[in-house]
């Protein structure tokens, strides 16, 4: 896996589509599921010995992969003790999610305005595959797919600083927010309010939606609240 860049494959529609991730993002990506899925648990210390040799890398791309992690505050770098998966306390939670309600609320009556009938149309596509997903109960590939649905909303809004910040601070509670559907009621009471926000999207009705989210952040935090 040391290399420059790899081949890598996601799954539409029953096709195998081949893309392209530089070895830095190939590392990230292994490391971030990893946290999500508690493989690598909250409050310990990550080895890089182990992990380095679990991924088959050297330690060089395996720190720059920790740096980034940093950066969206799912480690803590801490002296003489180096990279900890960072522990979240339930105030820390509410408070980024209360974050992340105003902004995606924001998002929802720019984007009913603004955004092309394409865009929305692209939106659609990604809430049916996550349905798929939901039928063949493959929790990660859900998971990842059902945070590029808030991002793809929030993007659709046309404004740079709000997707950037968005972003940073969506990247920050992943974990978090994959344990919150770990029972199958809390699951499918999830699937049923992003069926509510793609319905308020395609009739682009922006209060409507705005309603829809703030309603569905409401309810993680209820959902993560029991989870840690």
């Amino acid at each position: 896996m040391d290399r420059s860049d790899e081949a890598a494959g996601e799954t539409t529609g029953g096709v195998m589509r081949i893309t392209r991730v530089t070895l830095h993002d190939a590392v990230l990506n292994q490391i971030r599921d990893m946290i999500i899925e508690g493989q690598l648990k909250p409050g310990t210390r990550i080895n890089e010995g182990q992990v380095g040799a679990m991924l088959g890398v050297s330690r060089t791309p395996l720190r720059e992969a920790i740096k980034t992690l940093a950066s969206e505050g799912l480690v803590e770098i801490v002296p003489a003790k180096g990279a900890i998966v960072r522990r979240f306390s339930e105030n820390d939670i509410r408070e980024v999610l209360e974050v992340l309600k105003a902004l995606e609320q924001t998002a929802a009556r720019m984007a009913c305005a603004r955004a092309s009938d394409a865009g929305i149309g692209e939106i659609k596509a990604l809430h049916e595959e996550m349905l798929r997903l939901y039928a063949e109960r493959n929790r990660l590939n859900y998971f990842k797919l059902n945070q590029n649905i808030h991002s793809a909303i929030v993007r659709a809004a046309g404004n740079t600083v709000l997707a950037q910040t968005h972003e940073q601070l969506q990247a920050r509670i992943k974990r978090i927010r994959f344990i919150g559907n770990e029972t199958p009621e809390r699951w499918a009471a999830a699937v049923a309010e992003h069926e509510d926000m793609i319905v308020a999207l395609m009739a682009r009705d922006g209060e409507r939606l705005a309603d829809v989210l703030g309603r569905h952040l409401d309810n993680t935090v209820d959902r993560v609240r029991d989870a840690i």
